[in-house]
């Protein structure tokens, strides 16, 4: 089995920042509201895109993590979100107003490990990486969310410098008639 690595990649001047025919929405940090404020966001996405539900769980995991992880949960707080949609792809933009997800580092180092012992099928050695807690993780934190949005954003996730803003970008397949035609 080959594993092609991927990871989280730090640069705050990474193209993915760009803000340009961007739609814009900012909200509070409120956790009740979450569903409301991802339905806000995706009811912009093409019919045509397949998946809507997963790319729905993937808008919604990034405003919870900037809410409860970034701006603790103080709902005088913002998180602001820039995303454009079409046919082909979904580009977001997520900002806090916290300190920024400060282990990223050490989370990419983590995730390597992980992806070494699958790839090895050494699963008494990859139970030691399932998941990933830090200091600041609840009972219900395991890096999944993270593990899973590394894999479904294909086109890249960034974070800025500060950790504060991430950007996400994700490439649809071509259809014709409902059959996949092409990747790029």
């Amino acid at each position: 089995i080959k594993i092609i690595m991927k990871e989280i990649i730090i640069d705050s001047n990474h193209k993915l920042f760009n803000k340009k025919n961007m739609y814009y929405k900012e909200f509070n940090s409120d956790l009740k509201q979450i569903r409301f404020y991802t339905l806000l966001i995706v009811q912009n996405v093409p019919p045509e895109i397949s998946g809507l539900r997963l790319l729905e769980q993937q808008i919604w995991e990034l405003i919870i993590n900037a809410i409860k992880h970034g701006n603790k949960k103080d709902i005088n707080k913002k998180v602001k979100v820039w995303y454009s949609f079409t046919k082909r792809s979904a580009h977001l933009i997520v900002e806090d107003e916290g300190e920024g997800f400060k282990d990223i580092e050490k989370w990419n180092s983590f995730n390597k490990k992980r992806n070494e012992y699958y790839s090895k099928k050494d699963f008494d050695k990859m139970k030691g990486y399932l998941s990933y807690k830090t200091e600041n993780s609840d009972e219900s934190d395991g890096g999944n969310a993270l593990f899973a949005a590394l894999e479904y954003w294909d086109g890249g996730i960034v974070f800025n410098d500060k950790k504060n803003v991430v950007a996400v970008y994700k490439e649809f397949p071509m259809k014709k008639n409902g059959i996949v035609i092409n990747k790029s």
